[in-house]
């Protein structure tokens, strides 16, 4: 009778539970850089969600907020009334804060500002870690940093142009979800994916 061998077991970083949604997050998005603007403005839209909660928390709601944030069109995000939002603040499949919930709005309306004089926000954001992806060097997850001088700066500067729950450890969780920041584990198999 052939004797099979187990499958290879595949390191990923500390945090990573076994769940298969925060598995195929963290193989296929997590630390990834992300140029597409409208992605950008999502992430920093949903890390502002996790506030005072887990990621897999957002990251099992995340669809549904595609869903009822017009897929994180700033233009259709801005346009919503008051009223929408308190018939949000009710959708169990969303986060039920309505001080979160209006902040995807205000920050559609600071997106479009900066939007409309001339700001790209691809390279916006990217410039707080100089263009280029910042390769730390983490051989356990714990050894990271939930802030860093780039995120208080970038958390200033959405700040002043109107965004709102941007924290400077918010903002680096954006930074190393979207790949300005590579927080990998050294032996981890998606660092350099």
């Amino acid at each position: 009778m052939p004797t099979t061998n187990p499958p290879l077991a595949i390191h990923r970083c500390g945090w990573c539970s076994d769940d298969p949604l925060y598995q195929a997050y963290h193989d296929q998005e997590w630390g990834r850089p992300q140029h597409d603007p409208i992605r950008l403005f999502e992430k920093i839209c949903l890390e502002g969600q996790q506030a005072g909660l887990s990621w897999i928390t957002v990251l099992r709601k995340r669809q549904h907020y595609r869903k009822r944030f017009f897929n994180f069109d700033p233009v259709k995000i801005a346009a919503l009334t008051d009223e929408d939002l308190a018939e949000l603040v009710t959708d169990a499949g969303l986060i039920r804060h309505i001080g979160k919930l209006s902040a995807i709005r205000d920050n559609a309306k600071a997106y479009l500002a900066m939007q409309a004089q001339g700001i790209d926000f691809t390279e916006w954001t990217w410039s707080f870690v100089g263009g280029k992806t910042v390769m730390n060097q983490l051989k356990n997850y714990r050894e990271g940093q939930t802030k860093t001088p780039q995120s208080l700066a970038l958390s200033k500067a959405l700040k002043k142009a109107g965004f709102r729950f941007v924290g400077e450890t918010t903002c680096y969780a954006f930074m190393q979800a979207t790949g300005m920041v590579n927080d990998h584990e050294i032996d981890c198999h998606a660092r350099n994916a």
